[in-house]
């Protein structure tokens, strides 16, 4: 092999120049995609954020889903501090609600099954006094 196409077998190394590593397979990975992917998603979530349209936030999601980065939406899920922010509560007499997403204010995402951002919701917490049922 030459020197821009990595090092010999069993050698090792890795070729650090021009943002290139080789993995153990020796298949010359381009650290910059990882780079330039991020930025990528980083400005479709900033543009999805600010969508004035619906239509074109849900464009944006299904375009950034079909490479793997999801919405989270946890409406009705029981409320998570590590992996929900809460933005806030709704009082609520039903004590199964207690503790339950009443909706979400602004979307979280996960990008192939990490966290890019927890979505900010509303919990439904339980009206001081309120008796059992």
């Amino acid at each position: 092999m030459s020197g821009a196409e990595g090092t010999e077998h069993g050698e090792g190394s890795s070729e650090t120049d021009m943002g290139s590593l080789v993995n153990p397979d020796n298949a010359v990975l381009d650290v910059t995609e990882d780079d330039s992917r991020r930025k990528l998603v980083q400005l479709c979530l900033y543009a999805h954020d600010r969508a004035r349209s619906a239509g074109v936030a849900d464009r944006i999601e299904h375009g950034l889903a079909d490479v793997g980065v999801l919405a989270v939406r946890p409406d009705g899920e029981r409320f998570d501090p590590a992996h929900h922010e809460a933005g806030g509560t709704l009082p609520t007499d039903d004590p199964n609600l207690d503790g339950v997403i009443a909706e979400t204010e602004v979307v979280g995402f996960t990008d192939n099954g990490r966290s890019l951002r927890p979505p900010i919701v509303t919990v439904y917490t339980r009206r001081s006094g309120a008796s059992e049922a």
